[in-house]
């Protein structure tokens, strides 16, 4: 995460009396922590948290529960892939086993869980995994590292930004739809887009 902000004073949620019900419904939702788990357990879920921070250098709470909000629902609702490699178990075997794995490197490394390691740990652990050369153990067999990281990647990366924080951030305005865009060449800016800080 930057700590310099080129929109510091845009507020996405501002535009969000012009959005139709059901999409302004969907955002503001996104802005809601609490949150009843339907798949991952708590362990999983502090486990996702420790990684989606790194991942993502962004520890804010707010920004993180979302994103493993987002997981927990894509796993609960196990509406299918479309595709996944030959070898490759279902999405929901693949992150259960494969944060049981991730886990289980804490406790190799220092006796205790992935979650609680120190930063310099985790990106070691984190680095070892995204290019397959983490040392098997039994938690390991039939979960391809390199797959699982670009799955927790993806999912993390989707989550993320579709929080409003960090689309004001970026300087989204969100949603066209209903407004739709007015002017025509690249320059210009709609009333409800944010204007970059000088």
């Amino acid at each position: 995460m930057k700590d310099y902000n080129h929109y510091p004073t845009f507020d996405v949620m501002e535009e969000s009396r012009d959005w139709d019900i059901h999409t302004r419904f969907i955002v503001t939702a996104r802005l809601i922590r609490e949150h009843t788990y339907g798949y991952i357990s708590v362990v999983e879920a502090e486990t996702l948290r420790a990684w989606c921070s790194l991942l993502m250098d962004d520890y804010r709470g707010e920004i993180i529960q979302y994103v493993i909000n987002h997981i927990d629902q894509v796993l609960s609702e196990n509406k299918g892939e479309g595709q996944r490699k030959v070898g490759t178990p279902p999405v929901r075997v693949l992150l259960r086993q494969g944060l049981k794995a991730i886990n289980e490197t804490g406790w190799i490394v220092n006796s205790q869980p992935f979650f609680e390691l120190d930063e310099m740990n985790q990106r070691s652990i984190m680095l070892q995994i995204s290019d397959d050369s983490y040392p098997q153990t039994i938690n390991w067999n039939g979960i391809p590292q390199k797959i699982l990281f670009q799955k927790l990647l993806q999912l993390s990366v989707e989550a993320y930004y579709a929080h409003p924080l960090v689309w004001s951030e970026i300087g989204f305005g969100g949603p066209a739809y209903p407004r739709g865009y007015t002017l025509h060449t690249p320059d210009q800016l709609e009333s409800w887009e944010a204007a970059k800080r000088s």
